[in-house]
């Protein structure tokens, strides 16, 4: 047996590294846009595998899967069409305009997985620790190398520590799995706390008898404070949701890196998507539509570039697209979570979604998929809500548009 000899280094035309929704969207999309493009998606586990997640899965991630030819992910799991919505004593409960689905990330994630290995990626179990850029390629741990990489890594990205780019602001949730009381059958409940916000319990049944049960909230943004325990997070969500925990198990807890006003994507030959990209809704922390939407952009960049023979021009089509399609939404977002701070605006959007089902349906579209902040929702949140702690000028100039 030979030793200190170097392996060598595998060659690929793309390479994915996360297997979860963000790297699977990815990979299938390269290879829906370059069909006998060699692509390698490296997960450091075995799926499949359980992931901290409240399991929602709004329709406009299958309305994005179905464009590139990924149907039925959802099959025998039961639609949800009813939402709650509570902060104190404020709440609405009302009919979405669309079902979502609550599909456990053991089944939705390993279902993607199938799909991208039927439809022609490669999947090796391999944790990435190390990023080259050489003249050759992108190389990862001296062992597998592509003109073009993609992170799809997830909190803690090592892709985006490649990139050296900051992380903005972040949220921490416990989630939990309990049975479901016939009251929320069918049913996503949403109660906000009193802590610093956005907080809120969830119980979205999963239709099966369990519910998916959890808390999460804000961390301080001076990093100065000590973040919640997971005692702490627990606390909050038997208060809310009284019988949770102790019904509850499988508890696991999560870091959400929240999107913010604007997004980075550098120029160059590695792409970052989903959670690795700080693409988390900082109104809901929901980020499955983002992961699917940003990683369909980018296998289409990433397979764009390599045929093309330009690489490093992958970045700009990926941050283009992704601008094109979240850009003003985002901002909408961060305005609707600044917004949520005050506790007296969530209590009144509560009212105001009761009183006008089109209200509700804006705050659901604005929450889960990519809707934005109308002329509508503006003016019931000014004149007939919260007069008083609405910021006039900020909000009418959203709603006008760029």
């Amino acid at each position: 047996m030979s030793h200190g000899v170097p392996a060598p280094v595998s060659d690929w035309d793309v390479i994915v590294v996360g297997a979860g929704p963000a790297g699977t969207s990815t990979a299938l999309s390269v290879i829906h846009a370059g069909p006998g493009l060699r692509v390698l998606l490296l997960d450091r586990a075995d799926f499949p595998r359980d992931k901290s997640c409240g399991d929602g899965i709004a329709p406009h991630v299958f309305d994005r899967l179905g464009r590139i030819g990924v149907t039925g992910i959802e099959e025998g799991w039961t639609p949800l069409t009813r939402l709650e919505l509570a902060r104190g004593s404020s709440s609405v409960a009302r009919p979405m305009a669309r079902p979502v689905y609550v599909i456990p990330r053991e089944v939705f994630d390993a279902r993607l997985v199938e799909r991208a290995v039927a439809a022609g990626a490669t999947l090796v179990r391999h944790r990435v620790t190390d990023v080259r850029a050489t003249a050759e390629g992108i190389v990862l741990d001296g062992r597998y190398r592509a003109p073009v990489v993609v992170g799809a890594d997830g909190a803690h990205s090592v892709l985006r520590g490649h990139l050296g780019l900051r992380d903005g602001r972040r949220a921490l949730a416990i989630r939990g799995y309990a049975p479901t009381p016939s009251e929320r059958r069918g049913t996503q409940v949403i109660r906000y706390g009193d802590r610093r916000q956005p907080s809120y319990a969830w119980a979205f049944d999963r239709g099966d008898g369990l519910s998916n049960v959890g808390y999460g909230e804000l961390l301080p943004s001076d990093r100065t404070d000590d973040p919640p325990s997971r005692a702490l997070l627990l606390d909050q969500l038997d208060r809310l949701l009284p019988g949770s925990v102790a019904a509850g198990d499988q508890w696991k807890a999560h870091h959400l890196p929240l999107s913010g006003w604007s997004w980075e994507q550098p120029d160059g030959p590695v792409l970052l998507t989903g959670d690795a990209a700080g693409l988390i809704n900082p109104m809901t922390g929901e980020g499955i539509y983002y992961a699917v939407a940003t990683g369909i952009t980018a296998g289409r960049a990433a397979a764009q570039a390599f045929r093309a023979g330009n690489p490093a021009r992958a970045g700009e089509l990926h941050r283009r697209a992704v601008r094109a399609l979240l850009g003003r939404h985002l901002k909408h977002t961060w305005t609707a979570a600044r917004l949520a701070e005050s506790a007296t605006l969530v209590e009144g959007g509560i009212r105001a979604a009761r009183r006008d089902a089109r209200v509700f349906d804006e705050l659901v579209e604005l929450g889960l998929g990519d809707g934005r902040i109308s002329r509508h929702l503006v003016g019931h949140l000014i004149t007939g809500v919260a007069r008083r702690t609405v910021p006039r000028t900020p909000l009418t100039r959203l709603a006008k548009g760029p």
